[in-house]
């Protein structure tokens, strides 16, 4: 930050202390730039991030003054820029810079203050969930467990490339009466894909088709073939139907978008993000993988994770 007139400047920084829990290394990391001294009072600013960022000196500058003291989070440099590291929950909260200046030699000392807001943010929780149901041996019948283990063993197996996993969220068997068929048992079963840390995989995956996103987007594809091709071998067998077997056009996959607890999705306090999982201000709080934070006059800390 640097005076416009003419003369000496001194410039430090302040901020107020907010409470919450700390994040992972290099799980957020924000950005103030030296423009926006132009600013008005109480901007908020964040900093989306791709996935796998790692932090280095010069990832996130704030102008401020060298003399300021230094803390194992923060950091200023000899030009007066004021570098975050391994940025936490915590550390979300208002922030002022003093600017001190004379606008002529002559002149009395000025002081300038510039309040500005910043957020903490983290990724969201983004995967696809998929429903599926087969016709089934009797609810009680051992067939139907050892087969929903195989299954899940396929599909885990048929994303791992692409460092995704599959999970099994629910498997309920029912008495289903059918229109024609009369009484019929069937499995329902409900899945989520997920990616997980690239790193993590059986192969290294660098490149921008490495994006959770772009993986999420493959995994699904093959998901979707997988149970195309069994109603397909179903369909050409000239005996008679197996015990167990997927029953065609009830798979159902859906996008699911949420974000960690204390964070949440916020398009009128953050229009220039609008799918940004930012941390809930004072006032709000999210108390599960919700999507918005929830309003709670009692909150008065950001990332609040309960209405106190």
């Amino acid at each position: 930050m640097a005076a416009s007139a003419p003369g000496r400047a001194r410039r430090g920084w302040r901020r107020a202390r907010a409470a919450g829990s700390p994040l992972s290394p290099a799980a957020v990391v924000l950005l103030l730039s030296a423009s926006a001294v132009l600013a008005p009072p109480s901007v908020g600013d964040l900093l989306r991030l791709p996935r796998g960022f790692r932090y280095t000196q010069d990832s996130a500058k704030i102008v401020g003054s060298p003399g300021f003291p230094e803390n194992s989070t923060t950091q200023i440099t000899s030009t007066g820029s004021l570098v975050f590291q391994n940025f936490e929950e915590s550390m979300s909260g208002v922030y002022t810079c003093f600017l001190q200046y004379k606008p002529t030699v002559e002149a009395v000392v000025r002081n300038l203050p510039l309040k500005y807001v910043i957020y903490a943010y983290r990724e969201p929780h983004s995967y696809y969930q998929f429903t599926a149901r087969y016709h089934a041996a009797p609810c009680n019948s051992i067939y139907n467990i050892s087969f929903e283990k195989k299954l899940l063993q396929i599909l885990s197996k048929l994303v791992l490339d692409l460092s995704c996993e599959v999970s099994l969220l629910k498997s309920e068997c029912h008495r289903v009466k059918m229109q024609r068929a009369g009484l019929q048992n069937e499995l329902f079963f409900t899945f989520s894909v997920s990616s997980v840390d690239t790193d993590k995989g059986p192969k290294p995956c660098t490149g921008h088709n490495c994006e959770s996103s772009k993986r999420l987007a493959k995994a699904k594809n093959l998901i979707e073939r997988f149970f195309n091709q069994q109603v397909e071998v179903v369909g050409r067998r000239a005996e008679s139907l197996p015990e167990i077997y997927h029953i065609e056009g009830t798979l159902q996959m859906v996008w699911i978008n949420r974000c960690f607890p204390g964070f949440g999705i916020n398009v009128l306090k953050h229009p220039k993000c609008p799918e940004c999982c930012v941390i809930c201000s004072p006032g709000s709080y999210n108390p599960r993988d919700g999507t918005h934070c929830l309003q709670c006059n009692g909150s008065l800390v950001f990332g609040a994770k309960a209405c106190l």
